[in-house]
């Protein structure tokens, strides 16, 4: 076979490797060959390579790691988004709206939106991400959904523990996502995942299911303490969950359990705005030693975006991040999550022989993601070496 051409980007006025303790690299040029990082070092030393891209001081960092989205649904919850913009309070009960439409379309209908959201996704700078069934709730919705997310998707989680449909027993619902339902999703998923929360699961029904998972062979996440105080995060770390996702309501244990553990508490800026609870503790969390990552939560009933960009000007702005700290949440953050983070096909990091997943931002610096929020930077984009989504306007002044 005929060798990929290697590919020279060069005029990085700032590289982010995400690299363990490695500082930002000024007047940096990476290689690509095969669909990984070939060389990375200063551009004067730079080699030579069969094509050249000079990014014109543009700033340089890995690809955003989604690590929590549910992509797969048909449906649309704008009036209930409008309504509580007017004081409704956000329940998990709106869930069912979106498993009414999902269940009605057709699974060409499901792809090809989910297929929409993925583009836009990577777009703006999203080379890797994760979804989750839980719109569909019985067997063949559910079954139906994960083959829609594992041929949009790079992680699927099986989410039937979302909430409890009507017309079916709680206890025997519980039966059928732990039994039929799990056995028949499992070959498509990587993660099983409850919500554990008032209105949907509670502690032990929650266990029942991750527990149900991991005998199944699946890694385990959770939807935990995001409406309140529901025991969620520490279940997560008891059990040995990848990551916890939510965290808005959290005790000084339930941040003491997660900075002893490997659980990476998973914030969700926008859905927190969208649903108007209280930011999670994000500075709280850090300064206690927990891992942390940041994600979209795109789903169309509480946090209907794709923009990872936004979330990382939220987490600086509004939740006390340092611009460092909400860009390694958003790639290396989101790869631990996901139990992506160290090995040869790690994401969220640039370094030889790693993936080269990579985005160019339309600033000099990341410092802009927040300097410049709700400004669309995003001016190329790599996925495993390969250019797509981005725009090219004009080259930054000198």
């Amino acid at each position: 076979m005929t060798p990929e051409p290697t590919e020279l980007i060069t005029g990085i006025r700032e590289l982010t490797t995400q690299t363990d303790g490695a500082p930002r690299l000024a007047d940096a040029a990476l290689v690509i060959a095969d669909g990984r990082i070939a060389w990375i070092g200063p551009a004067s030393a730079a080699p030579a390579a069969d094509l050249r891209t000079d990014v014109g001081g543009r700033a340089a960092l890995p690809g955003w790691v989604d690590s929590h989205t549910h992509l797969v649904f048909a449906g649309d919850r704008a009036a209930e988004f409008e309504a509580r913009m007017g004081g409704q309070p956000y329940a998990a009960g709106g869930i069912l709206t979106t498993v009414a439409a999902t269940r009605a379309a057709t699974e060409a209908q499901l792809r090809a939106a989910a297929s929409r959201l993925r583009q836009e996704a990577e777009a703006q700078g999203t080379t890797f991400l994760e979804s989750k069934t839980g719109y569909g709730l019985d067997l063949a919705s559910e079954v139906r959904s994960a083959r829609v997310a594992a041929s949009v998707a790079d992680v699927v989680t099986f989410l039937g523990a979302h909430i409890v449909p009507p017309g079916i027993d709680r206890r025997d619902y519980l039966d059928l996502v732990t039994g039929p339902m799990l056995a028949a999703v499992a070959p498509h998923a990587r993660f099983i995942d409850a919500f554990c929360e008032v209105g949907a699961f509670d502690v032990e029904e929650s266990r029942e299911v991750l527990e149900a998972g991991r005998a199944a062979g699946l890694g385990l996440r959770l939807h935990g303490n995001q409406l309140g105080f529901s025991g969620g995060v520490r279940l997560a770390v008891e059990i040995g969950a990848a990551s916890v996702d939510h965290c808005n309501h959290l005790e000084p244990a339930d941040i003491d359990a997660l900075a002893a553990s490997a659980t990476v508490a998973t914030l969700l800026p926008a859905c927190d705005l969208s649903t108007r609870q209280p930011f999670a503790p994000a500075r709280r969390l850090l300064d206690a030693g927990a891992s942390i990552a940041l994600a979209t939560n795109c789903n169309p009933g509480s946090s209907f975006t794709t923009s990872m960009a936004f979330c990382v000007a939220t987490a600086v702005l509004q939740m006390g991040l340092t611009i460092e700290e909400a860009v390694w949440a958003a790639t290396r953050g989101g790869a631990r999550a996901l139990g992506r983070d160290t090995g040869s096909d790690a994401v969220g990091v640039l370094r030889v022989g790693g993936r080269a997943d990579l985005q160019v931002l339309d600033a000099p610096s990341v410092a802009h993601l927040a300097y410049r929020p709700g400004v669309p930077l995003t001016w190329a984009v790599w996925r495993q070496g390969v250019r797509a989504g981005g725009h090219s306007p004009a080259p930054l002044p000198a």
